[in-house]
């Protein structure tokens, strides 16, 4: 598979992560619970790791990138305004994110080595 195949084939995973993040950011504005929002950027963090393990680095910047974007546009369209700390909280919850993308990369190659029989 050449460069450009890999691309193409992985624009519908960028597509996803970005859908990702802004249904996250989505969920941090309305509840402003940052735990919630943490947990919800590991769990989409791992399900993209798992499915694209390659540079798992990359899942948790487009995730987590869409995160303060959603709540700019929430303080710009909506009467909903988040707290600069809330806004702060969501780029912090690129550390949980990293731990999924990884972990999600790490259950693909356990995965792949059992099927295997290593």
């Amino acid at each position: 598979m050449s460069q450009t195949e890999n691309t193409a084939s992985d624009a519908l995973f960028y597509l996803i992560a970005a859908l990702a993040g802004i249904g996250t950011g989505c969920a941090d504005v309305a509840v402003n619970d940052l735990l919630f929002t943490a947990l919800l950027v590991l769990a989409s963090c791992m399900f993209l790791g798992l499915l694209r393990p390659l540079w798992a680095w990359r899942w948790v910047v487009a995730v987590v990138l869409f995160i303060p974007l959603t709540e700019l546009a929430a303080y710009l369209h909506t009467a909903i305004k988040p707290t600069r700390a809330q806004i702060y909280g969501s780029l912090l919850t690129a550390l949980p994110g990293i731990a999924g993308a990884y972990g999600g990369s790490l259950m693909r190659s356990v995965i792949d080595n059992l099927r295997q029989g290593k």
